[in-house]
């Protein structure tokens, strides 16, 4: 009896083979962003009560204010999600707590040095790993705790956040010069050191927000600050003489106060597994690949999957401040949607490349299994390499771990005002719809922050 099989005769068993593959990778472990989908569609339909009892249960607490104990590998991260949902609500106490927890947890993620090993290894496959923080976010993380304290008037906390986000900035100016720089949180650390009375910090704050962009909304105040402070970076240099001299003949009222509106709009990409062909994960990759590719020669599935930025659709872009019915400047100080796009694309190919690198590395357990099963039939060889590598495959998931509910774009007014009552109007979108409509009291040469987190 001849105990060799044709090609033709194989093909079911092979077909078989790739079925029950693609059953097992449609029902392999959900990813963090299939996890989180739930919190999101909330979150975007503005029912952010239910949106955190959602991450209480993948928090396995029963109080939207309990904290997880022990912490697990992403619980640190889901923290930074459900500190975005109070922000929202306008519980800004909730809000810095949840951070505040958060920032002790996580480590910063290194976008230097290695070529496709732990970065690519860890953003790509090792969700089984405690989330490490990508620069945009970690900036990002004490800039939004400012405006907690800020929206509460508590000078001295935010200060003391200044201070953290002033030693991550510092960091990383120092060892990843690359990243972000934080503009809104700049922005707002300047205003808590102007009405602190520390002038010169102020400034050097204000130097470093525009480093970005022109920011029209601190041509007052930087004009004013000049006037008392010697501090003068080569930014603020430059703003002034554009644009001071509109102010000189402002007069100034030392019984003034002011209100400062921040308004986050929107949300930034996030990651969801992407499956692209084996060709064109080469060509995007290159050199970063690591492993021998004629392997994959004999492998069953061509294809990569790998984490891919997503946008995360929105509903409004921009937002405008009306102050007891006229409407004031409103500008955008930062796109961190920009930022995080941009941080992604710097390391694309090495995240890639290590998928890739992978791959080989599962073909090459698969070829082994292939022989291995041949000593019985060639059929069974084929079955056990397919069913290794598939194996393999569904274990190795991409990790799609980021802050999704962290706002996309931060936009600011700044309104010099009387002392008393006045109504401030914030609107969504070119039809500007109102969004909130606030009633604030500003004391004699004091200020009023009003935070607006609309997560749509």
């Amino acid at each position: 009896m001849n105990s060799r099989i044709s090609p033709s005769a194989l093909r079911p068993s092979i077909s078989l083979a790739a079925a029950l593959l693609l059953v097992a990778l449609a029902s392999g472990c959900a990813t963090y962003s299939n996890n989180t989908a739930k919190a999101r569609e909330m979150a975007r339909s503005g029912n952010y009560d239910q949106a955190i009892e959602q991450l209480n249960s993948l928090l396995k607490v029963k109080d939207g204010k309990a904290l997880p104990d022990p912490f697990r590998k992403n619980d640190a991260l889901v923290l930074l999600e459900r500190g975005m949902l109070h922000q929202a609500r306008a519980d800004y106490a909730a809000s810095q707590v949840d951070l505040q927890a958060a920032d002790k947890q996580l480590e910063l993620l290194d976008f230097t040095g290695d070529v496709a090993g732990s970065i690519g290894k860890y953003i790509y496959s090792d969700s089984a790993g405690l989330y490490k923080i990508s620069p945009t976010e970690r900036l990002s993380l004490n800039s939004i705790n400012v405006l907690n304290y800020l929206a509460n008037k508590d000078l001295r906390g935010a200060r003391v956040e200044v201070r953290r986000f002033t030693t991550m900035r510092n960091f990383l100016k120092e060892y990843q010069p690359n990243s972000a720089h934080g503009a809104i949180g700049s922005y707002v650390s300047g205003f808590v050191m102007e009405k602190l009375g520390e002038g010169n910090s102020a400034m050097r704050y204000y130097d470093e927000a525009l480093e970005g962009r022109d920011l029209a909304t601190l041509y007052g105040p930087i004009y004013e600050l000049s006037k008392s402070v010697s501090y003068r970076g080569s930014n603020v240099t430059d703003f002034l003489s554009r644009g001071a001299s509109r102010y000189r003949s402002v007069p100034t009222n030392p019984e003034q106060g002011e209100i400062l509106v921040i308004a986050a709009i929107g949300r930034v990409p996030y990651k969801m597994p992407k499956r692209i062909p084996i060709g064109a994960a080469v060509g995007i990759a290159g050199a970063y690949i690591t492993g021998d590719l004629k392997i994959l020669e004999r492998s069953a599935l061509k294809v990569v999957v790998y984490p891919e930025l997503v946008p995360a659709g929105g509903i409004y872009s921009t937002a405008s401040v009306h102050v007891d019915g006229k409407r004031v400047l409103m500008e955008q100080v930062t796109d961190l949607g920009a930022d995080i796009t941009k941080e992604y694309e710097a390391v694309k190919a090495r995240i890639i490349a290590a998928a890739v690198s992978r791959m080989i590395a599962r073909a090459l357990v698969a070829e082994g299994a292939r022989k291995a099963g041949q000593r019985a039939s060639p059929a069974v060889g084929v079955l056990a390499a397919v069913v290794a590598e598939g194996a393999l495959l569904v274990a190795d998931k991409p990790d799609t771990r980021s802050w999704t509910l962290l706002p996309g774009r931060f936009f600011a007014a700044r309104i010099r005002v009387d002392p008393g009552d006045h109504t401030v109007r914030i609107g969504l979108g070119t039809g500007d719809r109102t969004w909130s409509s606030t009633k604030v009291t500003v004391p004699k040469g004091g200020f009023a922050v009003i935070v607006a987190t609309p997560l749509h």
